[in-house]
């Protein structure tokens, strides 16, 4: 079933905190909102399942205008980032509560839960209570709660933040194919970008209240419509930086120059931004480039990833790249441009086609 927010804002007080808002999700789809802390992820959230009455604007889900409609009259399950179990109860009446209080039989509760519980692997804990649950076993009966309902609108904030990395690996995985055969619609609330692109489907970019863009995620990751959506999108902070067209290149610093793409060599003579994510800025010797160096500033390797912060048309740049790459910070370090992965932005940051 299609959800669609119709100009939907929310003020509290004199601060905004949701702008004027329009965005029709994918029905049946799995939908990412991405952005950072406070961006307006929970918020919108809360707005879709009927927890908060927008202050302006209209919510509509399969056809209907549900604004005004009580959270207990809608068929929605939402999954937090706390996970929340009764701490007092199994496994197994846990993930029941919400079939006992729908009043379905007692055989069908016992039916639906088994086919859940073996499908989240918690067939042999359904007799513990949760205070007997590791942090993911919990999660997992927190889903199974959620999925259990066999509700139209899945609401997924953040649930995974605080699991073990190997776990959340693993639910990543598992995720879109739990929904996949559902018919349900899926938003799921993530800062990392990472993950968003991990779990697929479509992706809405959010900063500060805002949503800034809307679409296939890999079509926003690659072709963001603007620098507020690509800076969003980028984990390590994509690289920004102010350059100049000059006659048919593109250069940055008064040295560093390449051939301006199409879009860019119909602009006149100017200043534009360039942008570049932080794996497209390889170490020297790790591919071809436009070359350039500047001083390291931090250096920090991470399992098998090494990210070099250095100067460079006089802002930090980010290089991030395969392998243990140690480089004292101070060091004049050398580096290339993948410029044919460079994003080009007017004065208002509107995107320039290549």
């Amino acid at each position: 079933m299609s959800l669609e927010l119709r100009q939907v804002a929310l003020k509290v007080g004199a601060d905004v905190h949701i702008h004027p808002t329009t965005l029709a999700l994918q029905p049946g789809g799995f939908n990412t909102l991405l952005g950072e802390t406070l961006s307006g992820k929970t918020t919108l959230l809360r707005l879709m399942a009927g927890l908060v009455k927008p202050t302006a604007g209209e919510v509509w889900f399969g056809g209907r205008n549900v604004t005004g409609m009580a959270v207990q009259r809608r068929r929605v399950s939402m999954v937090y980032q706390q996970f929340i179990n009764y701490p007092n109860l199994s496994v197994f009446h846990n993930i029941a509560s919400p079939l006992k209080v729908a009043g379905l039989s007692a055989a069908e509760v016992k039916a639906r839960v088994g086919r859940i519980a073996e499908l989240l692997r918690l067939s042999e804990l359904l007799e513990r209570r949760p205070s007997e649950l590791s942090g993911g076993q919990q999660q997992r009966t927190a889903l199974a709660r959620a999925l259990v309902k066999d509700a139209d609108l899945v609401l997924l904030d953040e649930p995974l933040a605080n699991l073990d990395y190997k776990l959340r690996e693993a639910l990543r995985d598992e995720l879109p194919r739990l929904f996949a055969d559902r018919g349900c619609t899926v938003v799921y609330a993530t800062t990392e970008p990472a993950e968003a692109l991990l779990l697929g489907g479509h992706v809405a970019t959010l900063q500060q209240g805002r949503v800034t863009q809307f679409g296939p995620c890999t079509a926003v990751y690659r072709e963001p419509a603007d620098l507020t959506s690509a800076q969003v999108f980028s984990d390590p902070p994509i690289n920004v930086a102010r350059a100049r067209k000059v006659g048919v290149d593109v250069v940055l610093d008064g040295q560093v120059r390449w051939p301006a793409p199409a879009a860019v060599q119909a602009l006149p003579d100017g200043e534009i931004t360039v942008a570049l994510r932080p794996h497209h800025v390889r170490p020297a010797g790790h591919g071809d480039g436009v070359p350039v160096a500047g001083p390291v500033l931090i250096c920090e390797i991470s399992g098998s990833e090494s990210v070099v912060h250095f100067g460079l048309a006089g802002t930090t740049w980010v290089s991030l790249a395969h392998g243990v790459l140690s480089r004292p910070v101070g060091e004049q370090a050398h580096f290339a441009l993948d410029v044919d992965r460079c994003l080009y932005f007017d004065a208002a940051g509107r995107r320039l086609a290549a």
